[in-house]
C-alpha cells in the first residue's frame, strides 16, 4: 500500500512546524547541558510508557510502573502494567544503541521480539537458534578431566542425551514466547506417528496464537517493509526533520504495520528524530504529546488536520519538557541545601539522585537502591523533606511535585 506525501499543504503547516522546530531545538539544547539530564531522561521513559497505554485506552499508574520496574510490586502485575513495562524497556534499549539502530532491519526485528527466529536474525549455529554462538563457545572451555571421567563411568552418552532434551525444550519455549508456531512432538501426541502427519499438523497451526488473537491475512512483514520504504524516501527529501517525523507517524497510523505493537510506531518516530540529529540528547516523548491532543483532532478525517495535531503534539510535549527541566533544577537546588554540614559519606546525595530519576520512590525502593534498612530509608526521606504523594498510611511513596 502506497502513502503519498508529495502534495503536503506547506502554507498551512508552516506556522505550527516553525513553532515545533523551535521548541524541540530549545529542549534538546537544554537537556544536553542540564545538570539533571539523567533524571529527566529516566522520568521521560516512565511518563511516555504510561502515556502509550493511555492512548490505547488503558490506565497505568506511574507508582505501579516504577515498583514493577524495580521488582517490588505490591500487587499482582496486570496485563496493562506488563505492556507498559515493555514500552519502558524498548525506550531504554533504543537509547542505549546508536541513533541508526532502531530503524535498521536488526533493530526493528529486535524491538518486535523476533530476533533469533529461523536462524536469520541473530540465531546461533543451530538450525533453531538453540546452539551457542562463538562468544559463548569461547567462554566454555573443554574440561578434559571431566569428559574422561564421564567416559570411563559410561555416563557420557546419557548426559549428552539429557542435555539435548533440555536444549530442545528451551528452543521450543523460546519459539513459543516469540510467537512462532510449532507442532507437538510425535512422542508426546498419540495421533501423530509419522513425519508426514507431523508436517500436516504444523501446517494446520499457522500461528501459535490462533486466529482469535491475530488476523491471519494481516501481513505484518510487508506492511512494515512499506513503512520503512517510506522512511527511506523521507530521508532522501529536503524536508524538515519535525515534518518528516510527523509524516512518518501519520503514515504509521494509515498503514498500521503491527497488530499488537502499535505503540512501537511512536518510539520509531522518536528514533527518527534522534537519527536526524534534531533531538539527540534523549528519546522524544511523542506519546505524552499525543495524550494532550484531543482524540477528535488526532483521528480527524482530513490528513492536514491530523498533521497539524501531530505538530501541536510535538510543540506541547517540548514546552512541557522545558517546564519539567525548570522544576527539576529548582527541586535539586532546594534539596541540595540540606547537604550543608553533612558528612562526606552521607546517603542524602544518592537519595537526591534517586528522587530526581524516579517519578515516585517508596521506602523499599530507597532501601534497595541505597543499601540501607527501611527504617533508615524513612529517616533519610524525612531529612530530605520531599512530599508524600499517595496519601496512604501503608505502602507510601514520595516524589518531587
Amino acid at each position: 500500500m502506497a502513502y503519498v506525501f508529495a502534495d503536503l499543504p506547506l502554507n498551512t503547516l508552516i506556522g505550527p512546524l516553525a513553532r515545533a522546530e523551535d521548541l524541540l531545538a530549545r529542549l534538546d539544547e537544554r537537556v544536553h547541558k542540564s545538570p539533571v539530564r539523567d533524571g529527566f531522561v529516566e522520568r521521560s521513559h516512565f511518563a511516555d510508557a504510561a502515556a502509550a497505554l493511555w492512548l490505547a485506552g488503558e490506565l497505568v499508574h506511574l507508582e505501579d510502573l516504577v515498583l514493577h520496574d524495580a521488582h517490588m510490586d505490591i500487587r499482582t502485575p496486570t496485563h496493562e502494567l506488563t505492556r507498559a513495562h515493555a514500552v519502558l524497556r524498548a525506550r531504554r534499549r533504543i537509547l542505549l544503541h546508536p541513533p541508526d539502530w532502531a530503524l535498521s532491519r536488526v533493530g526493528v526485528t529486535a524491538l518486535r521480539g523476533r530476533e533469533g527466529q529461523g536462524g536469520r536474525d541473530g540465531a546461533g549455529p543451530g538450525r533453531d537458534g538453540s546452539g551457542p554462538d562463538s562468544a559463548t563457545a569461547a567462554a566454555w572451555p573443554e574440561d578434559d578431566a571431566g569428559k574422561s571421567l564421564a567416559k570411563d563411568t559410561g555416563q557420557e552418552d546419557a548426559l549428552a542425551e539429557e542435555l539435548a532434551e533440555i536444549d530442545a525444550v528451551l528452543a521450543r519455549s523460546s519459539r513459543l514466547l516469540a510467537g512462532e508456531a510449532f507442532a507437538p512432538r510425535a512422542a508426546d501426541s498419540p495421533d501423530v506417528d509419522t513425519a508426514g502427519q507431523g508436517a500436516t499438523a504444523r501446517k494446520a497451526l499457522p500461528n501459535s496464537l490462533g486466529p482469535l488473537i491475530r488476523d491471519l491475512d494481516w501481513d505484518e512483514d510487508q506492511r512494515l517493509a512499506d513503512w520503512l520504504a517510506l522512511i527511506d524516501k523521507l530521508r532522501g527529501e529536503t524536508m524538515p526533520a519535525v515534518l518528516a517525523a510527523a509524516v512518518a507517524w501519520e503514515s504509521w497510523q494509515d498503514i498500521e504495520p503491527l497488530q499488537h505493537q502499535h505503540w512501537l510506531g511512536t518510539l520509531l518516530v522518536a528514533a527518527l528524530l534522534r537519527q536526524s540529529g534534531k533531538v539527540g540528547s534523549h528519546l522524544f516523548c511523542l506519546n505524552a504529546g499525543l495524550r494532550v491532543i484531543p482524540r477528535e483532532r488526532r483521528r480527524a478525517r482530513e490528513r492536514t488536520a491530523r498533521l497539524l495535531a501531530i505538530l501541536d503534539a510535538f510543540a506541547e510535549v517540548a514546552s512541557a519538557g522545558l517546564k519539567e527541566l525548570d522544576r527539576l533544577v529548582l527541586a535539586k537546588g532546594q534539596m541540595e541545601r540540606r547537604l550543608r554540614k553533612r558528612r562526606k559519606n552521607s546517603s542524602l546525595p544518592r537519595l537526591i539522585e534517586l528522587v530526581l530519576a524516579r517519578p515516585v520512590v517508596s521506602a523499599g525502593l530507597v532501601a534497595a537502591e541505597l543499601k540501607v534498612t527501611q527504617r533508615a530509608a524513612l529517616g533519610l526521606v524525612a531529612e530530605l523533606g520531599i512530599r508524600e504523594v499517595t496519601g496512604r498510611g501503608r505502602y507510601r511513596a514520595w516524589g518531587v511535585v
